[in-house]
């Protein structure tokens, strides 16, 4: 754990300190849970309550709540980013130590950077290029013609089948599996015919992929992921999907093939996505919404019904259920000159 002062932060990331420029602050911590030494932030008013009472050595905010803050308050335009960039400071990744472990198994048609880190049981097959202080994880997998750029990091048990390409910089969490095949399939009249998936997986730089999320490889080209893009746990990208730079996923998204996403979209938990569409740049999709249209308009697009008391929700149901009935209704007294049918 490193410290530093709340001088030497101001200055790195461009803040206004109000406060002793000679504090250390160790670590970071919540509000409430803060003690001397720890620095915490304020970005939700929903918590503002604590700001009065919290223990912490110094508290990144905005500058309408600087004023209320009891200790020394490091100011910036948005605090929840500027309180990301010092975390990062205060709690670095743990260095890899360069070199391969005598367990890996690695293809001599392979090329490993002197400087990159190759854990226990990583198998790398022929072809593959792993670049500068790239890091491998224990237990690994990376099939043929795999590309990981500099300074990329795969977490323990990732597997890339043959032709995955990953930029600088980024980082691949625990049970990712990245190219397996399509779900392309052709229907015929003795079954479903397999359609060869042939296409590779093309991932940007700076993107972050959750635990356990799934990428399918394309049929023909690549399923391709831009830059700064970053997916959440457990979520699936379909074969030939396209996502645009700096977009956000929530988890457990699904987004079936041949769809294009925008860029700088956001994409909240459990949101549905068909096939064979479009989506557009600065697209905002809330939480469980499906989208079964192409979204060809920046905005915030949402579907789902907000939970409610079971007994309410059943009569809901009941009533939709007489819907075609009670449109039949209206169109009848339409005609019999009554007034328009209500939009």
């Amino acid at each position: 754990m490193a410290g530093a002062s709340l001088g030497e932060l101001a200055t790195r990331f461009g803040l206004t300190l109000r406060g002793d420029p000679e504090i250390v602050v160790q670590s970071v911590a919540t509000l409430q849970g803060a003690t001397a030494g720890t620095l915490s932030f304020l970005a939700n008013r929903k918590y503002q309550r604590h700001l009065a009472s919290t223990g912490a050595s110094a508290v990144v905010v905005d500058e309408a709540s600087a004023a209320a803050c009891p200790v020394a308050a490091l100011v910036a335009a948005n605090p929840y980013a500027a309180y990301a960039r010092i975390a990062a400071v205060l709690h670095p990744s743990p260095s890899a130590v360069p070199g391969i472990h005598p367990t890996a198994v690695i293809d001599p048609a392979a090329r490993v950077a002197a400087s990159a880190s190759v854990a226990a049981h990583v198998v790398i097959e022929a072809d593959c290029d792993i670049g500068d202080r790239a890091v491998i994880g224990a237990g690994s997998y990376l099939g043929q013609g795999c590309r990981i750029g500099a300074d990329t990091r795969l977490a323990p048990r990732v597997t890339l089948y043959a032709g995955v390409t990953i930029g600088a910089r980024g980082l691949v969490h625990s049970g990712a599996v990245l190219g397996a095949d399509g779900f392309g399939l052709a229907p015929d009249r003795a079954g479903w015919v397999k359609v060869p998936q042939v296409g590779g997986v093309t991932i940007g730089d700076d993107v972050e992929i959750g635990a356990n999320t799934t990428i399918d490889r394309g049929a023909i080209d690549d399923t391709t992921i831009g830059h700064d893009v970053k997916l959440d746990n457990q979520i699936q990208i379909g074969h030939n999907v396209r996502i645009g730079d700096h977009t956000a996923i929530a988890g457990c998204v699904g987004v079936s093939g041949s769809t294009t996403i925008g860029s700088r979209c956001m994409i909240g938990g459990a949101v549905g996505i068909a096939g064979h569409l479009e989506i557009a740049d600065g697209v905002v999709v809330t939480g469980l919404t499906l989208v079964s249209r192409s979204l060809t308009e920046p905005g915030v697009y949402s579907s789902a019904t907000p939970a409610m008391e079971a007994g309410d929700w059943r009569r809901v149901v009941a009533r939709l259920r007489h819907l075609d009935e009670l449109f039949d209704r209206v169109r009848s007294l339409e005609g019999k000159g009554r007034g328009p049918v209500p939009e």
